[in-house]
């Protein structure tokens, strides 16, 4: 369903993409942002059922700046070697990758971003100082930025179960974003996704209808 292109960001160097279209004419688009584990086959598969869903959906390639063709696997090696690219890339340059992205497919009409993991704070801060509306799942550093005020819309997903993210720090978050529509499931870090043993396909499966919901009022 999905090609590979190429994106100019604001430094002038470019990145690469996935891009998913829909079969008809896209409600809006979306932004589809990675786990520190790059814009491997689960985050494609993940941008090709917003797709299917009706929208416009890329992946940008977050890591192209430090190392490009970024692809890892769910194992201690790829977490080590995702969490050192994130350390280098920083939070600026990956906003500016999804800025980028939003404007590539902006032609299908009002942009959203979605993120996990990494991803998650990312869709966060692009809520806080790009003005698009995000769904975030379990954005572990979310808590970082807790002091700025989000300028659209929000959704957060979190696992009750996720060792990664304390309840203080959910909670904060929370506290921050009175307005934003907020879920916690009986589940663990990183649910959402089929390639990982924390999968929880019942909590994955709701975590859905409420982001495609969250989007038909948000973005189109």
């Amino acid at each position: 369903m999905g090609k590979t292109l190429s994106l100019q960001i604001p430094d002038g160097s470019r990145i690469g993409a996935y891009l998913a279209e829909p079969a008809g004419t896209p409600k809006g688009g979306l932004v589809v942002v990675q786990e520190i584990f790059g814009v491997n086959a689960h985050i494609r598969s993940v941008a090709d059922r917003y797709a299917a869903a009706g929208y416009l959906a890329i992946a940008p390639a977050l890591f192209d700046p430090v190392q490009p063709g970024v692809e890892l696997g769910y194992d201690q090696e790829g977490m080590q070697k995702g969490l050192e690219l994130v350390g280098k890339l920083g939070f600026d340059r990956a906003l500016a990758a999804v800025e980028a992205a939003a404007g590539e497919v902006a032609r299908a009409g009002r942009v959203g971003v979605v993120g996990y993991c990494w991803g998650g704070t990312v869709t966060y801060l692009a809520a806080i100082r790009l003005g698009l509306p995000g769904i975030s799942y379990y954005g572990g550093r979310n808590v970082m930025f807790v002091g700025e005020p989000a300028k659209a819309p929000l959704m957060f997903h979190y696992g009750l179960k996720d060792a990664h993210i304390s309840e203080a720090d959910r909670e904060a978050v929370r506290k921050a974003n009175p307005q934003a529509e907020f879920h916690v499931y009986d589940a663990d870090h990183g649910f959402n996704c089929d390639a990982r043993g924390s999968y929880d396909a019942a909590s994955a499966k709701l975590a859905m209808e409420r982001s495609l919901a969250f989007l038909a009022k948000h973005v189109g």
